[in-house]
């Protein structure tokens, strides 16, 4: 049990501090001895754990996906009872928790916001995987909404047209934040901004139509 307690922190000390490495220079840039280095690990402690240089990216780029998706759940924990908008609503408030949740590491942000600037290959995989069910989330809420207008490409520009609402207040945060003289980052305004992005959403997707 012992050993099982010391692999594991040994695990967990890697991927936090290939995550603060990979932040700071980027995948190319940073070593594979930095990061042991950092973790107070062997330099053969990556092969041991990971395998590569590359599987330990990987799993960084994988572990905010689970840190984010544990916290807030893209349905929070809605069932079928509600309505399509509750589910929409829930949606946009997960979604924005996540990109705004002021406990994640830093280095979650930083890492995120370098792939945004410089995109690795393996970037695509992760998003791929971790993120289909939440986008078959919203898939499925804006085809209860839409019904027989639900075509595949009307479909692709709904669902782009809502995330980027919630990206543009992470993305553009220094500049939006500061803009806003009535709405803050803090739980209220999380939620000002779910129910704004909802009902603007809403109105587009209905047509004008209250269909809540």
């Amino acid at each position: 049990m012992g050993a099982g307690k010391t692999s594991e922190s040994t695990h967990e000390r890697l991927l936090d501090a290939a995550g603060k490495a990979f932040a700071d220079k980027g995948y190319r840039a940073a070593t594979v001895r930095e990061i042991c280095g950092l973790a107070g690990a062997n330099v053969a402690a990556v092969n041991y754990h990971f395998g590569s240089k590359r599987k330990l990216y990987v799993e960084v780029l994988s572990s905010i996906f689970r840190y984010a998706m544990g916290r807030y759940p893209p349905d929070l924990g809605q069932d079928e009872a509600t309505t399509p908008a509750e589910r929409l609503h829930a949606f946009v408030r997960a979604f924005l928790l996540r990109l705004l949740d002021p406990e994640k590491p830093a280095w979650h942000r930083q890492l995120l916001a370098r792939e945004m600037r410089e995109p690795s290959p393996m970037m695509r995989g992760v998003i791929e995987k971790r993120i289909r069910r939440s986008h078959e989330l919203l898939h499925d809420i804006l085809t209860e909404l839409l019904g027989a207008r639900a075509t595949p490409c009307h479909m692709e520009l709904c669902v782009a047209s809502i995330t980027a609402q919630c990206l543009f207040y992470q993305r553009r945060r220094h500049m939006v934040w500061r803009a806003l003289r009535h709405v803050k980052v803090s739980p209220e305004g999380v939620e000002a901004l779910a129910q704004h992005i909802t009902e603007f959403s809403l109105y587009g997707l209905m047509g004008g139509e209250d269909r809540r």
